[in-house]
């Protein structure tokens, strides 16, 4: 298990997007049918233990070396038990229980995630190492995105690793699905809860011979959720006078299959495809501004992907990783006059249609040459369109290309010391551009990391590193409704990271980790106000490269085990963020200080609890409706969740827990509550 894991264990108005994928991965099949057959070792058993062979290794893009108690350099690892122990069902909350990481919630009802105070444009979420956000904004609704078919979560911060490619200013989330290790095996899981809300998944795995078959189906399904203890709404017209949330339903399914080949010891070839289909409310304020009050809901947010992955041994020493992608997005946004949602708001922005395709490659070479060396070179390619749709304004349609070369090496000094080394050299082009000028820039990045080994499992490692992220077309070319002139010469932002921390075991049953870290933000794109009669008045907001940023903190976590039946553990995050540019806007959306604490009991083997206590303070969110530079603290809070979970028999385990237990009434965003105290019930059969 991977060291410091925080547990061991209707039809809408318009059609909904539905483009096929066809185009694009004839070769990779055609290369994956090709393969040379050759008998393959019997898949491996054993399931009372975590089996690496579970995890779909060709989808990671760190690989876990000889130490293999510790994370890959620069990452840390969530494992499906621990997914299952914490019951996080989509990956906001999944990573929320990391060091260093925290959940918002948005005015348009999307769970962003925060890596040491980087925002989702600047930690860029992959699949199987494929990237996965959206090419208009750079963003992503993290609580779209579901768990259930997942084996792991890699989590890297300032030091990730130059392979991912481009954009990973402030680090990398890359989620790796699972891979089959027995001739069949599987599991089934159903639930209900608060709100209406209802649960269902099944994933089954097959291999035989040299062939493996993964395949996995969804669905989660709200009506709302329950409002907590005093709530009270402050509009002029309150929305939200019940004891449950209005317009918080929610309905997301999701599918996904993977065929791989192995033919040998070295050579794998996988195809995969995943769809996802939601749609969602979007739940009004409920603060003391009168202004900017919005009465939305989303009747459409669709993804999907095809994907190949191979790995092609090359002689003794070399291997070649290749992979090919196509990803379609679409979304809508539909606007009203008000909380009865029978009358829409019809405009040039409204009904808002985006359509977004992503076609690219990458390839990785992998040279062992060397002793003491692991070299690889890595070059991507990526092709981003977006479409912006609305029956009373033109279309808008948007080309970008970006290209990236990077090279790292991991290099063992002695039987202590290991240094990696890395450079990058990333490229991006306008090809094509709505009315304004298209254009391209250019970026580099490097890191050196070193780590020392201490004792049989300990690590002392420092690491430096400069990224950059590059402006979005969103950043570049939106007019913001009539707000704002778009800025096509945009610069890529840039960030500068330091760390040093050790791991390792501190006394006997505890596992400690402590890490320092210091980013330091330039070219910052923040909004700005200039000369122009083109948004109607004297001034336009505009996007310039002119903010400076400081992040500092510290992270330390903690994995006790007492006798065999008791684990404790959790992590504290203290995080100063500070806009060095402008102190008077402060950095938002980041708490101060985080804590993430658990327990479980097993008294017997049929019997456990699991009881996990959440609490921050010190975060700053805008004011919303006030205009630009109003802001506001939000109180710290403390939330308290608990579940018993009695397994029968082999296989099947039945649990029934609470979350937010005290019914404290927070918020992660001004006006919008946090669900108060809420009650789920799930029955697991695993196989």
């Amino acid at each position: 298990m991977p060291a410091f894991s925080p547990i061991a264990l209707p039809d809408p108005p318009r059609s909904r997007y539905r483009a096929p994928l066809h185009h694009g991965l004839g070769l990779a099949l055609a290369v994956a049918l090709a393969a040379p057959a050759s008998a393959s070792d019997n898949p491996p058993t054993g399931r009372d233990k975590r089996n690496d062979d579970s995890v779909f290794e060709l989808g990671s893009v760190v690989v876990r070396g000889k130490r293999s108690q510790l994370p890959p350099n620069g990452e840390v690892v969530l494992t499906r038990e621990q997914l299952d122990a914490l019951n996080r069902e989509t990956v906001g909350e999944a990573v929320a229980v990391l060091p260093g990481v925290n959940l918002s919630r948005n005015a348009r009802n999307e769970d962003l995630v925060f890596v040491r105070g980087f925002d989702p444009r600047q930690v860029p979420v992959f699949l199987d190492g494929i990237p996965q956000y959206v090419p208009y904004d750079g963003y992503i609704d993290f609580g779209r995105f579901t768990t259930f078919d997942l084996a792991e979560i890699h989590v890297a911060k300032g030091t990730a690793s130059l392979l991912y490619g481009p954009n990973t200013l402030g680090g990398a989330i890359n989620l790796v699905t699972r891979k089959p290790s027995e001739p069949f095996q599987g599991d089934l899981r159903v639930g209900a809860g608060s709100g209406g809300e209802r649960m269902a998944a099944a994933n089954i795995g097959a291999r035989k011979g040299m062939w493996y078959l993964q395949a996995g189906l969804s669905w989660r399904d709200a009506n709302s959720f329950p409002l907590p203890d005093g709530f009270q709404d402050y509009k002029r017209v309150p929305t939200d006078t019940g004891d449950e949330r209005e317009n918080a339903d929610r309905s997301d399914r999701r599918a996904s299959i993977k065929i791989g080949l192995m033919p040998n010891d070295r050579d794998e070839y996988a195809i995969g495809y995943v769809r996802q289909d939601g749609e969602k409310g979007n739940p009004v304020y409920t603060g003391t501004a009168n202004q900017g009050i919005r009465y939305w809901r989303w009747p459409y947010w669709d993804k999907e992907s095809l994907y190949f992955i191979g790995n092609i041994g090359l002689g003794a020493t070399s291997a070649l990783k290749l992979r090919l992608y196509e990803d379609r997005y679409g979304n809508g946004l539909d606007a009203y006059t008000d909380a009865s949602y029978s009358t829409p708001i019809l405009s040039t922005s409204f009904p808002s249609v985006y359509e977004d395709r992503t076609r690219g490659a990458s390839a990785e070479l992998a040279f062992n040459t060397f002793e003491r060396h692991d070299l690889r070179l890595a070059l991507h390619y990526k092709e981003d369109r977006h479409e912006d749709r609305n029956p009373r304004s033109p279309d808008k349609r948007y080309r970008d290309v970006t290209t990236s070369i990077a090279l790292e090496d991991g290099i063992t000094l002695n039987d202590r010391y290991r240094l990696r080394l890395g450079a990058s050299h990333e490229q991006r082009k306008a090809r094509e551009v709505y009315f304004w000028p298209t254009g391209s820039t250019s970026a580099n990045n490097a890191l050196a990391e070193l780590t020392r080994d201490v004792g049989e499992d300990g690590q002392l490692f420092a690491g430096i590193s400069r990224k950059t992220r590059f402006p979005t077309i969103k950043d570049r070319y939106s007019a913001r409704m009539g707000r704002a002139l778009p800025n096509p010469n945009l610069k890529p932002e840039t960030a500068r990271h330091l760390e040093l921390g050790w791991r390792g075991q501190a006394w006997t049953g505890a596992r400690v980790e402590a890490t320092l870290f210091r980013s330091s933000i330039d070219e910052m794109i923040q909004d700005t106000q200039v000369a122009s009669t083109a948004c109607g008045g004297m001034l336009c907001d505009q996007a310039q490269n002119i903010g400076e940023a400081r992040h500092r903190g510290v992270e330390l976590a903690l994995q006790q085990r007492i006798g065999e039946r008791v684990q404790l553990g959790g992590n504290y995050t203290w995080l100063d963020a500070d806009n060095r540019s402008n102190p008077a806007i402060p950095i938002t959306h980041v708490p101060r200080q985080r804590l993430f604490l658990h327990a479980s009991w097993a008294p017997s083997p049929q019997w456990e609890a699991v009881a996990t206590v959440e609490a921050e303070r010190g975060r700053t969110v805008p004011y919303s409706g006030s205009g630009r530079s109003a802001f506001i603290p939000l109180d710290g809070y403390a939330s308290i969740g608990l579940k018993g979970v009695w397994t029968p028999h082999a296989g099947l385990a039945i649990e029934v827990g609470g979350r937010n237990l005290g019914d404290r009434w927070y918020e992660l965003s001004e006006g919008f509550p946090m669900p108060g105290r809420s009650w789920f019930a799930n029955v697991i059969y695993r196989f």
